[in-house]
């Protein structure tokens, strides 16, 4: 199963890479045709919207899959390894459940009922479009699972590694100010001694 997910990982890596790559080539050409050439292409706008929303889908389902999205943990993680495990557990079960409900099941149904709709500048409908949400649904689900399972085992850390996190409160007070100066690309301020080699 790990490697099915980092086989996963690097698909939705070069899928967000070439929908971002789309989106910013015809936002350009949506530009250039409007203010060089006079002549606003028609396709650009609906294009670039609906490459925003794959690229956002797509985008958010491998953020969750590398466990970067933003968790408010700073309770959960003063509490015991195994109510901090619970805790997290709970949550993924609720984002799993989310992703289920809205994206997969709310998304097919969307999806089905906009089929035969067509878009005005694509060849295309908006149900085919619509299908980025039980896709994007699909691949929450599976992340979610995927860490379940990994914190029943004990494969996988409740709040993901923060071992980086831990190296400054290891260090001494002098060489964390250090560090944490550095790692801001701030020099540090020291206090210069005074000049005693002024003659007398």
């Amino acid at each position: 199963m790990p490697l099915l997910k980092k086989t996963l990982d690097r698909i939705l890596y070069v899928i967000v890479t070439i929908l971002f790559a789309a989106l910013v080539v015809i936002v350009v050409w949506q530009v250039f045709s409007r203010q060089v050439l006079n002549d606003s292409s028609t396709w650009t706008e609906e294009g670039a919207r609906i490459t925003f929303v794959w690229l956002g889908l797509f985008a958010a389902a491998l953020v969750f899959g590398e466990r970067g999205h933003v968790a408010v943990e700073f309770l959960v993680r003063k509490l015991p390894d195994n109510s901090e495990r619970a805790v997290a557990t709970f949550v993924q079960v609720a984002i799993l459940a989310f992703a289920v409900i809205v994206f997969i099941y709310g998304g097919y149904r969307a999806s089905q009922n906009a089929w035969n709709q067509e878009l005005s500048a694509l060849p295309f409908t908006m149900g085919q479009m619509y299908l980025a949400l039980p896709i994007s649904g699909v691949l929450i689900a599976f992340y979610s699972i995927y860490y379940i399972i990994g914190m029943a085992l004990k494969l996988e850390e409740a709040y993901g590694d923060h071992s980086d996190e831990d190296v400054e409160v290891a260090l001494d007070p002098e060489t964390a100010e250090a560090a944490r100066a550095e790692s801001e690309l701030v020099d540090p301020v020291t206090p210069r001694s005074p000049d005693t080699s002024k003659e007398a």
